[in-house]
C-alpha cells in the first residue's frame, strides 16, 4: 500500500516562505511524477508544480518564480519551496504522485495559511 506523509504546511504572513515535502514509500513500482496540488475553500482542486523521474518540472502561471519543486528520487520525496506567499496561496496543499504502473496516490493534505 503506498503512503504519502506531508509535512511543512502552517501559518505565515504575507512575503514569507514554507517548504512543503512529500516522501512516499510502499510501492514497488517507481514514483513517475510526483507533484502538488491545492485545493481553497470553494474553489477546485488545482495542479501547483510536478516534477517528472528526470527532472521535469511544470509550474502553474501563478506560482512561477516563487514556488519551486524538486525531489530527492533516493528517498521517493517531493518538495515545494514556496516563497513570497501571498493570502491567495492559502489552501489545503495534496502530494500526488504516478506510478509507472499508471496508479495515482494522494497525500492526506497539508493546510497553508497566508495572512495579510
Amino acid at each position: 500500500q503506498v503512503q504519502l506523509v506531508e509535512s511543512g504546511g502552517g501559518l505565515v504572513q504575507a512575503g514569507g516562505s514554507l517548504r512543503l515535502s512529500c516522501a512516499a514509500s510502499g510501492s514497488i513500482f517507481t514514483f513517475n511524477v510526483m507533484g502538488w496540488y491545492r485545493q481553497a475553500p470553494g474553489k477546485q482542486r488545482e495542479l501547483v508544480a510536478s516534477i517528472t523521474r528526470p527532472g521535469t518540472t511544470y509550474h502553474a502561471d501563478s506560482v512561477k518564480g516563487r514556488f519551486t519543486i524538486s525531489r530527492d528520487n533516493a528517498k521517493n520525496t517531493v518538495y515545494l519551496q514556496m516563497n513570497s506567499l501571498k493570502p491567495d496561496d492559502t489552501a489545503v496543499y495534496y502530494c500526488n504522485v504516478l506510478t509507472t504502473l499508471g496508479s495515482y496516490y494522494w497525500g492526506q493534505g497539508t493546510q497553508v495559511t497566508v495572512s495579510s
